[in-house]
């Protein structure tokens, strides 16, 4: 399976989200092949990120969604780059996972009936996706 991971970067991200990220990626990893390596990247140090225009992300964010089988969303912080590539992949018609901890999560996103949703906690996030991955 090919998944596109996507969190809130630029949107704001804390220390807790990197390592909820790092998680979310290698259990991911698991079952099949994961684009988006760089947001388990905690300091954003991959060259691809650091040396690319915003253009150039766009773009090869883009071709990504393409590419993949499943988009997995983590939506517990508000990100316009989140919600868009979210937008983009329901347009391509493809399968979405929306995780979220408790906390401020779109009224467009939890009432999408063609988005799936799982709330979870960083104890139970193994179990949960492994139930639907």
């Amino acid at each position: 399976m090919k998944i596109f991971f996507s969190g809130s970067i630029r949107g704001g991200r804390d220390e807790d989200d990197k390592k909820v990220f790092k998680t979310i990626h290698n259990i991911l990893k698991k079952h099949g092949t994961v684009f988006t390596e760089l947001i388990e990247d905690e300091m954003l140090t991959a060259p691809e990120e650091i040396y690319s225009t915003d253009e150039e992300i766009f773009q090869r964010d883009i071709k990504w969604l393409g590419e993949v089988d499943l988009v997995v969303a983590e939506v517990s912080k508000p990100s316009i780059g989140v919600g868009y590539e979210i937008g983009r992949a329901e347009a391509m018609k493809k399968k979405i996972l929306c995780l979220y901890r408790s906390g401020n999560v779109s009224a467009m996103v939890l009432g999408n009936p063609g988005i799936n949703k799982v709330e979870y906690t960083v104890d139970n996030l193994e179990e949960k996706l492994a139930k639907l991955l």
